[in-house]
């Protein structure tokens, strides 16, 4: 049974069902809580990656409604792969810890492959074995392209690392991921991505600000929601009776870097979403365009821009980003600084 008060399950259910097709797919629950992460991902059914990544067959659209944080997130990870290709290697090695349906980690060989590097090797892994069953299938025509070595696994990343020392070019861990995890194992987690980690580790989080969220799902499907931010416990009643409960940590920017700062090179530390998710049009209610929407997304991009990094506007912001450089990495690092 789930400890409300530690850490998660890590039961991986293996024998539930995996729906491919279109349209809802949610496996029918009853009405007791589901206090397994893995669990929960694995009953988001395909429905989940459209949600959380917009659509499957366009990885490069972002357009979904976590565009803008997707667009700015995308820019760091591509600047990186570009970088690392423009400095002279040939290789790439990549890590997606928490990698969901694996889109982001799709991105990144589409990328790397497109390129030039000779030899691409990726590993995603994630407690939910529904969402690693969709990733495989998703990246299968990847998987044979020569030079790539891309693999996805069920595992925990409260676990050891099977990689090697300093043998990872670029690890992220991205959205939710760190925010299921206990914080009292935080410390060490972090030191075993140190550990395997060469050049970048890009991570990102919910601050104790952000809007609320359902995670498998559109908030519009929820009736209740409530966080418990002394146990670090959400329970969310969704409209088709559904009931989950389940570990969930909420991060400051400051705590967010204290469990970095030690073994990394802080790059980058700023908030993602300030403004755009809250001035974005329903299109339920609101027309699609309507003049000055041009006018309106420049300044929204020159705002985001002036308080990304201000300590009364960060631990409010939808995610909160994080850059850090292995102190490995022959580049001199630049130390984040949050202006107030």
């Amino acid at each position: 049974m789930f400890d409300h008060d530690s850490i998660p399950a890590r039961k991986w259910a293996s024998n539930l069902p995996v729906s491919h097709g279109a349209g809802h797919s949610v496996p029918a629950v009853d009405d007791e809580a589901t206090d397994d992460v893995a669990d929960i991902y694995n009953q988001a059914g395909d429905d989940y990656v459209a949600y959380a990544d917009g659509d499957p067959s366009q990885p490069f659209a972002f357009d979904g409604m976590h565009a803008y944080a997707d667009r700015c997130v995308w820019a760091v990870l591509e600047k990186k792969l570009t970088d690392l290709r423009a400095s002279g290697a040939n290789s790439v090695r990549l890590l997606d810890a928490g990698c969901g349906p694996g889109t982001w980690l799709r991105r990144l060989v589409i990328r790397a492959h497109a390129l030039g590097f000779s030899g691409i090797t990726a590993r995603g892994f994630d407690i939910a074995q529904a969402q690693i069953q969709r990733a495989r299938l998703a990246t299968q025509n990847l998987s044979s392209l020569p030079g790539v070595n891309l693999t996805f696994d069920v595992a925990d990343l409260a676990d050891r690392l099977p990689e090697a020392d300093a043998s990872v070019d670029l690890t992220l861990c991205l959205y939710s991921a760190l925010s299921h995890l206990p914080v009292a194992r935080l410390p060490d987690i972090s030191k075993e991505i140190v550990r395997v980690t060469s050049g970048y580790f890009i991570t990102t989080v919910r601050p104790i600000g952000s809007t609320p969220t359902a995670f498998v799902d559109s908030i519009e499907k929820v009736r209740r929601l409530k966080q418990d931010h002394v146990r670090d416990r959400c329970e969310i009643d969704l409209s088709d009776g559904r009931h989950i409960a389940f570990s969930f940590h909420q991060f400051t920017a400051v705590e967010l870097l204290n469990y970095f700062a030690s073994g990394f090179d802080i790059e980058d530390l700023r908030g993602l979403d300030l403004f755009h998710s809250r001035f974005m049009p329903d299109p339920r209610w609101n027309p699609i365009c309507r003049p000055g929407d041009g006018q309106l997304a420049d300044e929204l991009a020159r705002l985001e821009k002036a308080y990304a990094t201000s300590s009364e506007f960060m631990d409010r912001a939808t995610h909160l980003l994080l850059v850090a450089r292995s102190r490995r990495a022959a580049a001199p690092a630049a130390r984040v600084v949050v202006s107030t």
